[in-house]
């Protein structure tokens, strides 16, 4: 697992949107997605329907962009990404997701209606961070 630097890990506490890069018969998708960063490890609310969902059933390597445009700085990771469906874990990572963003609060899911995807970093490259 990847560590972040403190100015790596201050901007990506200010950050809430990065773009989530997944695959499926080597075809590219990317997505704009919230995300939570807890315990050195990105969290991704999603729903069972969505590309993102089918790619990482196939393929589990991903790619995350967190950037801004003025001031520039950005951090790129690589990862493997795991699903969660249930359990602890996920409980503690909604109640995360429910406190930071109004749109979970406006339309609440349960255990086993939504999937939250788990980015384990393995590798990350970040620019203007020093």
């Amino acid at each position: 697992m990847a560590e972040f630097t403190k100015n790596e890990m201050q901007f990506l506490k200010n950050q809430e949107i990065c773009r989530l890069a997944t695959s499926s018969k080597n075809v590219p998708h990317v997505v704009p997605v919230c995300y939570i960063l807890s315990n050195n490890f990105f969290y991704i609310a999603t729903d069972y329907g969505t590309k993102k969902y089918k790619n990482i059933l196939e393929n589990k390597k991903v790619a995350l962009v967190i950037d801004t445009y003025f001031p520039r700085h950005a951090v790129l990771i690589e990862g493997k990404a795991e699903i969660l469906e249930r359990g602890e874990e996920y409980r503690k990572v909604y109640g995360l997701f429910y406190k930071k963003f109004s749109w979970v609060r406006k339309d609440p899911w349960k255990e086993g209606e939504a999937p939250i995807l788990k980015i384990n970093v393995l590798k990350k490259i970040s620019w203007n961070l020093d």
